[in-house]
């Protein structure tokens, strides 16, 4: 696999000796003189000093062969139209941005790239399952991250007992899939209600988890 890094000194250099390791071929892009030849002396990568962004840079990184496209600047704007070029001027089949600005993900995926992951949207993500009820459990993302999966219990107490799933008003973008009782596996509809040591396995959109959990876990 053959793979164009661009930026991102400190994350570029972890990722491409992840990537040495399993024999990927690795070129990095970065407009930084000092960092580029940092680089260049502690990878087994071939290290470019110029702009990501800039055709005339990303043809001399090899795109034509490129499998993956990978930028990481500070500048979303850089990102995106580094990954756009990638894609439209030199066919690259996988563009992954770093979206720097939360708001800007949405616009990014619109626009035709591959994979566009929010730095700040993970941690908040990881800080609310860190946070949330130890009978939460299981949390999956599937689908590149856009639909997680998650298993929760409810306790006596939680105020949702007794509610049907109709009378909860599940947020947006977020299912109930299955209950789990006492050994039974039940695809429920709207009509049913919810008891007492349930596990719930719950399906929904990154942005729709924490109102999810509020709900659920009485938080």
């Amino acid at each position: 696999m053959k793979i164009i890094l661009i930026g991102g000194s400190k994350l570029a250099y972890f990722l491409a000796k992840q990537f040495a390791s399993k024999n990927y071929y690795t070129t990095i892009i970065n407009e930084n003189y000092q960092e580029a030849k940092s680089l260049s002396r502690s990878l087994k990568a071939t290290v470019i000093h110029g702009q990501g962004s800039d055709p005339a840079t990303l043809s001399e990184a090899g795109a034509y062969q490129a499998d993956v496209v990978l930028s990481l600047t500070t500048e979303d704007e850089d990102n995106l139209i580094a990954c756009q070029i990638a894609q439209k001027e030199y066919g690259v089949p996988r563009t992954i941005a770093l979206v720097n600005d939360p708001e800007n993900q949405q616009i990014f995926e619109k626009l035709g790239i591959t994979v566009a992951f929010s730095a700040t949207q993970i941690i908040a993500s990881l800080i609310e399952q860190q946070t949330a009820s130890s009978d939460i459990q299981n949390l999956l993302p599937i689908a590149e991250g856009k639909v997680n999966v998650t298993e929760i219990a409810l306790e006596q107490d939680n105020p949702v007992v007794g509610k049907t799933i109709d009378e909860l008003q599940l947020p947006n973008g977020t299912l109930i899939a299955c209950i789990l009782r006492q050994g039974e596996v039940i695809v429920p509809s709207g009509e049913n209600s919810l008891q007492s040591l349930d596990r719930l396995v719950v399906i929904g959109q990154p942005e729709s988890y924490g109102q999810l959990m509020r709900l659920l876990c009485n938080e």
